[in-house]
């Protein structure tokens, strides 16, 4: 058993673990990207209306987000949750890989990347149509757009910017008719 798991939040982690965790870092995965490529029919749309949550793609870029620190103690535990929360259609791959830490070290943390030969896979849709996707769908943990204004405000609190989710949240936000301002 290990002394401690790194976990990697990159989306919807980063405000919603669902585990208990010591340290939260800033952190770095280089050759992934963070995308609206993974069509959800579980929590945030459904089979006949899929919504879109964020997944890890393979790119030239890098990603940043959270690395949670969980105690060895309960290591086991943490990944049966995130495995029955991440892992429920199979279209997340769990991959351990190395982060940068911003402080520095490289760590290796356990993280959910995108099968992209998976039936829900949808890498490279404009912007334009992630919009009208999440603006209207909901599934089982509540509408899309909660979903990405969460992420995006979230990201901003935290110094980490992305100009995609900045800029679906503020044309989701027109297509509601309702401001939104995601930090």
């Amino acid at each position: 058993m290990p002394d401690t798991l790194w976990i990697f939040g990159y989306g919807s982690l980063i405000w919603n673990p669902g585990f208990a965790h010591g340290a939260m870092r800033i952190a770095r995965l280089d050759g992934y990207e963070r995308s609206f490529c993974m069509r959800s029919i579980h929590h945030r749309g459904t089979v006949e209306a899929p919504g879109l949550v964020l997944a890890l793609d393979e790119g030239s870029g890098g990603c940043e987000g959270v690395a949670f620190e969980v105690d060895g103690r309960i290591a086991e535990e943490t990944l049966e949750y995130l495995r029955a929360r991440e892992l429920i259609s199979a279209a997340y791959l769990e991959r351990e890989v190395p982060v940068r830490l911003q402080d520095g070290p490289m760590v290796q943390a356990v993280t959910y990347v995108i099968d992209r030969d998976h039936g829900q896979y949808c890498g490279g849709l404009p912007l334009e149509e992630q919009a009208q996707i999440i603006a209207r769908a909901v599934g089982g943990r509540g509408p899309n757009s909660e979903y990405l204004v969460n992420t995006a405000r979230h990201l901003a609190e935290l110094g980490l910017r992305d100009p995609d989710l900045d800029w679906l949240s503020a044309r989701v936000g027109a297509l509601a008719g309702v401001s939104v301002q995601p930090g």
